[in-house]
């Protein structure tokens, strides 16, 4: 029998889990490694609802499961040491658990890497830690182009709009991923499960406000809290305050199931803790100006459902982020770009780069690439 690996959390046991563990083993036998309760909190910013004890021994205890144990390293690979031991013909992963520094570490072991495509059993649901979770109702965002012109340092010189979607938390984005997962722990201790069904608006600016109390040395862009808390589609546009002048959202569906189905996101990895995209910036009037009309750009192109025109103003937007902030890019995240580029239209990285997600304009899927579902009026 070949010897299959897998690795992660696996709190609050579910079918979903046991789901993969049954599909990983049909191609062999099966090894988990867990990650610890300190690489859980790291990783993700809280605590386990199960202890790394509790863990191990619920998934020892799966006849699909050959062996298990805690993961002794840190991290996204916190399983090095293992595999270098086990040595397994194949590794086996989630689709939202993929991420080019897995794969980079199987090509150079010399193992199969092999995806899933994340089935549920037969007549069962879909399930995820995350949708069991009480808080999972608040949504993330994501910045789809103009990101920065949320900064009065940049729209002052140049106005325009940055364009955000909320998205619906079918995963648990890992924290410092550029998903918002700072505003969106803050929504959490406001309102705990939900946005409540208020002024949308004036939600946002009490998000807003929370995150950034008097003093505050760094204020987060208020393109957060208006992303996670208006759904759907919304153009935001500046003109050198912290506050946009003017908001206009998209909730017609078919608009947004046609962006749901041209987005696909590739997971990096999160942001190292002295990550400092403030440094060695080049903000200039002509930069902040082509920000504003890549990111205007898109807008048209998404209610007139051009995707050939999505793709070039993404890119645009991405190309015009960088020139200003030029360390939101890095080495390893231009190889996995490299990889993936052919089979897109245009992309982006997530929030301040530096890692977390790549997103792709594409009409047909990415490999190994996760979608997501935007947030709708009717959910307030």
């Amino acid at each position: 029998m070949k010897k299959v690996f897998v690795s992660g959390c696996y709190d609050m046991l579910h079918s979903g889990h046991v789901a993969f563990f049954e599909e990983a083993a049909t191609y062999g036998d099966l090894y988990v490694g867990i990650g610890s309760d300190q690489t859980v909190n790291e990783l993700k910013a809280r605590k386990t609802v199960n202890n790394e004890q509790e863990r191990l021994y619920m998934v020892s205890s799966l006849k699909s499961v050959k062996e298990a144990w805690i993961n002794r390293g840190s991290g996204l690979i916190d399983f090095l040491e293992e595999i270098k031991q086990l040595k397994p013909d194949i590794f086996f992963v989630n689709s939202d658990g993929h991420s080019s520094l897995k794969e980079q570490l199987c090509k150079e072991l010399g193992i199969e890497y092999v995806v899933s495509k994340r089935v549920p059993h037969e007549n069962l649901p879909v399930r995820s830690t995350t949708a069991l979770r009480e808080e999972c109702r608040i949504p993330y965002r994501i910045d789809l182009a103009g990101g920065w012109l949320d900064q009065p340092n940049v729209s002052s010189l140049y106005p325009g709009p940055v364009l955000t979607i909320s998205i619906e938390p079918d995963y648990e984005f890992n924290d410092r991923s550029g998903m918002s997962t700072s505003s969106r722990n803050k929504a959490i201790e406001l309102w705990q499960v939900d946005i409540p069904p208020s002024n949308r608006e004036k939600l946002a600016l009490t998000l807003f406000c929370f995150e950034n109390p008097p003093g505050t040395k760094y204020v987060s862009g208020s393109q957060d809290s208006l992303g996670i808390v208006m759904p759907g589609l919304n153009k935001l546009y500046y003109t050198g305050d912290f506050w946009p002048s003017e908001i206009e959202s998209v909730l017609d569906n078919e608009i947004l199931s046609w962006l749901e189905k041209h987005l696909w996101l590739v997971p990096l990895y999160p942001r190292h803790d002295n990550y400092d995209v403030l440094s060695e910036t080049n903000i200039t009037i002509e930069n902040a100006k082509k920000l504003s009309a890549a990111a205007l750009s898109a807008w048209d192109a998404i209610r007139g459902k051009d995707i050939q025109k999505l793709g070039k103003a993404v890119k645009n937007s991405f190309d015009a982020q960088i020139l200003m902030y030029p360390h939101m890019v890095n080495s390893d995240i231009f190889k996995v770009l490299d990889k993936y580029k052919d089979k897109a239209l245009g992309w982006k990285l997530s929030g301040a780069g530096g890692g977390g997600y790549l997103t792709f304009v594409s009409e047909m899927p990415i490999e190994n690439a996760i979608q997501i579902r935007i947030r709708r009026g009717d959910n307030f």
